[in-house]
């Protein structure tokens, strides 16, 4: 039933076999199909859209199951020849003229999901407007629809991708820099993709689960610290420069430094964002959530360029880079896409410039980000909390804060509050907290960023107290007070 299903941040997602069933990628490639005839039909034709998948349980028959259901409908379809990185297929969207493209993928979320994602023929994630326009369509498939059992023409999609990093990543320097790499493809789509470009640039590469596994060697294909145990070892036992990861469709990212260090998404998109203006010579506007650190803003101020902030999800970053000139786009969860690329994230572009960023600084990674630290003059400090609460705490607590913002949190003025992505309080342009609701899960996400542990640590603590009157109040004392828990 279409009631089982709901778009999020970033297409459909839901358990195998419980809502995640042949019978729904039905109803969902229908619905596409119509959004598809409607918008890309000219002089009675509809152009192709372009079918991928990752490495998950059943992916490649989801996908197969969905270019049937649309051609049965009279939309031409292209099927992959293997899974195949998110980015990958959303460049190919580009190179002909397609109707966009239809990734089967979970990304990041555990191995008992899969999910379905529309990409334009713009190659970046569906705006809103969209998503709704397909959405209405999901009622509209006929009882007793048939799909025809099509043989469906197949494409490579690796190729004219691996060409595309060639003109954003200077394999020469690299080749001459002597640096030492390891990967973890995480059992993903991007095997044979990440490892495969730095191997031909002849620099000294190991790579760490570069096979199918639908299970993900039994933990999940996010680029977390807990998930890069193995990769973390090998760069510190083995003296590696550097380790990369990527998420299950590869469209995130993750590096360990030199030491072993878990660099977080917000560091690596400082990183590069001052890589390529510093050795690049390139200039843009910089474009960020809600969520991500202020560091990018302070970054911005010293080099004079532009800072737009957007809600939470790649997708409003990609309307902004495709409509003025933009030198970096990223979120604090770890996307990422740079000026000169698609619109949409790219986690083995992000790993190659963040290698040729060590080629042309000829340091160590841990000496680079002390370096930008320096650079900056401002220490950033940031949290990250889920406040676990029933449906119905939800709604009150986030009705009251938007009815009546908190005037001051801890006896301390706050000085504005933004209502972009749910309730951002600002009690100066670099300390700060933002409230708002998963748009995948069903919890209210907490950050806090700040100058000093101190003051990050009183902010949240004054706050949590706040809330939690405002839970106390909405009768569920009992069950929901004092829920608020660290962000692993």
């Amino acid at each position: 039933m279409s009631h089982s299903i709901s778009f999020g941040t970033d297409g459909w997602r839901a358990i195998i076999a419980q809502d995640f069933t042949f019978a729904n990628v039905e109803r969902v490639a229908y619905a596409v199909g119509q959004y598809v005839k409607e918008t890309y039909t000219k002089g009675g034709k509809t152009l192709p859209v372009l079918i991928g998948y990752d490495t998950r349980f059943l992916a490649d028959k989801f996908a197969l199951r969905t270019a049937q259901t649309l051609m049965t409908i009279g939309v031409p379809a292209k099927l992959v020849k293997r899974d195949v990185p998110t980015p990958a297929i959303a460049w190919s969207v580009q190179l002909e003229p397609t109707a966009g493209a239809l990734q089967l993928t979970a990304s990041h979320n555990p191995p008992e999901y899969c999910g379905m994602k529309y990409i334009p023929d713009f190659a970046g994630p569906a705006t809103n407007a969209i998503t709704e326009k397909i959405f209405g369509y999901l009622n509209a498939l006929p009882d007793g629809f048939e799909v025809n059992a099509y043989d469906v023409e197949t494409f490579d999609a690796k190729e004219p991708y691996l060409k595309a990093l060639d003109k954003m990543v200077d394999w020469q320097l690299i080749s001459k820099s002597g640096l030492k790499v390891v990967c973890d493809t995480m059992y993903s789509t991007s095997r044979e993709y990440l490892d495969a470009v730095l191997v031909k640039s002849g620099i000294a590469v190991k790579v760490l689960h570069n096979w199918r596994d639908p299970l993900f060697g039994g933990g999940m294909p996010e680029p977390k610290k807990e998930y890069l145990t193995e990769l973390i070892a090998t760069v510190s036992k083995e003296g590696f420069d550097v380790g990369l990861a990527t998420d299950g469709d590869a469209d995130r990212f993750a590096v360990i430094d030199d030491k072993g260090n878990y660099l977080s998404p917000n560091h690596l998109l400082a990183l590069l964002m001052r890589h390529l203006v510093k050795n690049h010579k390139k200039t843009g506007a910089v474009v960020r959530t809600v969520a991500t650190t202020h560091l990018i803003d302070r970054l911005a101020e010293i080099y004079g360029l532009e800072v737009v902030e957007t809600p939470v999800g790649f997708k409003y970053i990609g309307e902004v880079m495709r409509q003025k000139d933009v030198l970096i786009g990223g979120e604090e969860s770890g996307g990422v896409s740079v000026k000169g690329h698609i619109p949409e994230k790219d986690g083995i572009l992000a790993n190659c410039l963040l290698v040729e960023m060590l080629a042309c600084e000829r340091k160590p990674l841990s000496q680079i980000w002390q370096d930008l630290a320096k650079e900056a003059e401002i220490n950033f400090v940031g949290r990250r909390r889920d406040l676990h609460l029933n449906s119905f705490t939800q709604k009150a607590l986030m009705e009251e804060l938007k009815a009546k913002p908190f005037d001051t949190i801890g006896g301390e003025k706050v000085q504005e509050v933004s209502r972009k992505d749910g309730l951002k309080f600002y009690m100066d342009k670099n300390n700060w907290i933002l409230v708002r609701p998963s748009g995948t899960e069903p919890l209210i996400r907490l950050y806090f960023e700040g100058t000093s542990d101190q003051k990050v640590d009183a902010l949240l603590n004054a706050f949590e107290k706040q809330v939690n009157e405002i839970v106390d109040r909405a009768g569920s004392a009992g069950k929901d007070a004092n829920k608020i828990k660290t962000k692993v």
